[in-house]
């Protein structure tokens, strides 16, 4: 019988085509231990203290320095020097991946707009695209690299790479550019009408519209708003942006409908704009602090004040429904998702509940053991929501209609940052820090 990813506590590297990816191997000698992630600080599934990517590259110049001190003290007495260490194989438990992949490096997943319909692994390397069969890399796709202080705390950084389907865009040299994952040779540039501006900044992709802002010349003027059709290259519209607009991060365009925030006043104000015409078809007032919304078929999900979420209908903006915290509870919603039937709303002290998006209504709720902040986007695939934990904690699968858990995914590490989630229509994808997995849908 094939031996499930809990059974198994040893690996080796495989060799594979134009890739460092990983297979497993059978059981070590020490099976029996508990998975420890050597990093995060232990094997609770709270994932022990939050560490930085800078710290964890302190810590790491720390054990490189004393390795080599080591080193010098053993040349003394005329023996070799030792080998550099190599990780420890990953300890899985839960579904047996299909594959795991190893990067070149740690990846950068807030860069990227939306989730991709094939596996990639974006790092400051470029955009490694994977076999999804296989775990194979294909092709690299290069692209300016992120800022030296990546990652920072931009709401919607200038150095993003927009996705949409098997597509991908960026902007170079006054160029729209667009590339297909599976054919990196079957790309375009397309020149910006030079009116636009100088500083291009893409925003995101809503089906085959390409959005994007420009600051122009001279710079105390607005910022300047487009969208180009990107099968014929055709620039749809382009206007200023009204009263300051900027898009939320992330930035969602669905069904036709992107949410913009602005200041008129003084006072902040959402705004629900149109992607086929820049239209602008409702204006509201927003929550102070208002970071994010999300959209649907109906609705524009939104903060409803400091901590809870408020559903606004798409035809006129009026509050539907609304789920606040009880007078003892102490929590913050975070960016749902929806299926245009039920609501998923994740809460930063780990609690997901789901909702009627007709009415509001609860329908299930269920407590996670490990808590949750803006970087754990929730990914709804079929009958199944994915909730992704920090490294330590793992990615568990709840069935979408009743909240039950059907199984959680973790690796033993070593690891700093949140999972990142994407699929296809046989296969989910996890990733953290540096390694990416393809587990099979339930």
């Amino acid at each position: 019988m094939r031996p499930t990813a809990s059974d198994r506590s040893g690996g080796r590297e495989a060799e594979q085509p134009g890739g460092a990816s990983w297979q497993w191997d059978g059981a070590a000698d020490d099976a029996e231990q508990a998975p420890v992630d050597v990093v995060a600080g232990g094997s609770g599934e709270d994932g022990g203290p939050w560490l930085s990517r800078r710290r964890l590259l302190g810590g790491a110049g720390a054990l490189v320095a004393g390795g080599a001190l080591w080193a010098f003290a053993r040349s003394g007495d005329g023996g070799a020097e030792p080998a550099p260490p190599r990780p420890r194989p990953t300890r899985l438990t839960g579904p047996d991946p299909v594959w795991t992949y190893r990067g070149p490096e740690a990846m950068t997943p807030e860069r990227l707009s939306d989730r991709p319909a094939r596996p990639v692994f974006l790092s400051r390397a470029g955009l490694q695209v994977l076999d999804p069969a296989t775990g194979a890399l294909q092709h690299t796709l290069g692209f300016a690299a992120p800022p030296a202080d990546w990652p920072s705390d931009a709401e919607l950084p200038d150095n993003r790479v927009v996705t949409g389907g098997d597509r991908v865009f960026t902007i170079s040299n006054g160029h729209l550019d667009g590339r297909l994952l599976t054919d990196p040779a079957a790309g375009w540039s397309a020149p910006l009408p030079e009116e636009l501006g100088a500083t291009v900044t893409l925003i995101g992709c809503d089906g085959d519209v390409v959005l994007g802002r420009v600051r122009p010349r001279p710079f105390d003027s607005p910022d300047n708003l487009f969208a180009v059709r990107y099968p014929d290259r055709h620039l749809l519209w382009s206007g200023p942006a009204v009263d300051g607009e900027r898009p939320l991060s992330p930035p969602t365009a669905a069904g036709g409908h992107l949410p913009l925030l602005g200041s008129a006043a003084g006072a902040s104000r959402l705004t629900l704009l149109a992607t086929a015409t820049g239209e602008r078809l409702w204006s509201v007032p927003a929550e102070p602090g208002t970071g994010w919304a999300v959209t649907d078929a109906e609705h524009v999900y939104a903060p409803a004040g400091a901590a809870g979420v408020r559903a606004l209908r798409v035809s006129d903006g009026a509050a539907h429904w609304s789920v606040l915290p009880g007078r003892s509870e102490e929590w913050r919603c975070l960016p749902p998702v929806s299926d245009g039937t039920r609501v998923y709303l994740p809460r930063d002290d780990g609690l997901v509940t789901a909702h009627a998006a007709a009415t509001g209504a609860r329908l299930w709720a269920h407590r996670l053991p490990f808590r949750l902040d803006r970087r754990s986007r929730l990914l709804l695939a079929g009958p199944t929501l994915f909730v992704p934990g920090p490294a330590a904690a793992g990615v568990r699968a709840l069935d979408a209609a009743t909240g039950e858990e059907r199984w959680t995914f973790r690796d033993s590490g070593p690891g700093v940052d949140v999972w990142s989630l994407s699929n296809d229509a046989a296969r989910l994808y996890a990733g953290h820090d540096d390694v990416l997995h393809a587990l099979p849908l339930p």
